[in-house]
């Protein structure tokens, strides 16, 4: 299987940071783009959305940030999700247990899991099970 492209949109730095760490030293050698809110990944995807090669894999997403949180960036990535020229698989990342949320994340068709942090190594790859190359 050849290194998936990752995309981590979190606000959070410190775990921007661990989840980086974590990538790398699961062996992805591909670079991770990180947004710290969901607006600039958003504005991201639109402008390279026919863009194949600039597009990432898979999206980690949290859900609660400030501005635009993780339920307002997936309904306006779903509008344009039909258009991307490769599958991109989202998971949703939260401290969140709050079985509204994991409801809510299970009614979205395109998202592929609901992880619940701390992410870790072994979440890394139970998510990257589900990646096709």
């Amino acid at each position: 299987m050849r290194s998936p492209k990752i995309c981590v949109i979190d606000d959070d730095k410190i775990y921007q940071f661990t989840t980086k760490k974590i990538i790398s030293n699961a062996g992805i050698k591909e670079e991770v783009l990180m947004f710290s809110d969901a607006e600039n990944a958003l504005d991201f995807f639109h402008k390279e959305i026919q863009n194949k090669d600039q597009l990432p894999d898979i999206i980690f997403l949290d859900i609660n940030m400030p501005f635009m949180d993780g339920w307002q960036f997936l309904e306006a990535f779903g509008e344009i999700f039909p258009q991307f020229p490769k599958t991109i698989e989202v998971f949703l990342v939260s401290s969140s247990v709050d079985e509204a949320d994991t409801d809510r994340a299970a009614k979205i068709p395109i998202i592929s899991g609901y992880i619940f942090k701390p992410f870790t190594k072994e979440k890394l790859l139970d998510s990257l099970s589900h990646f096709q190359s």
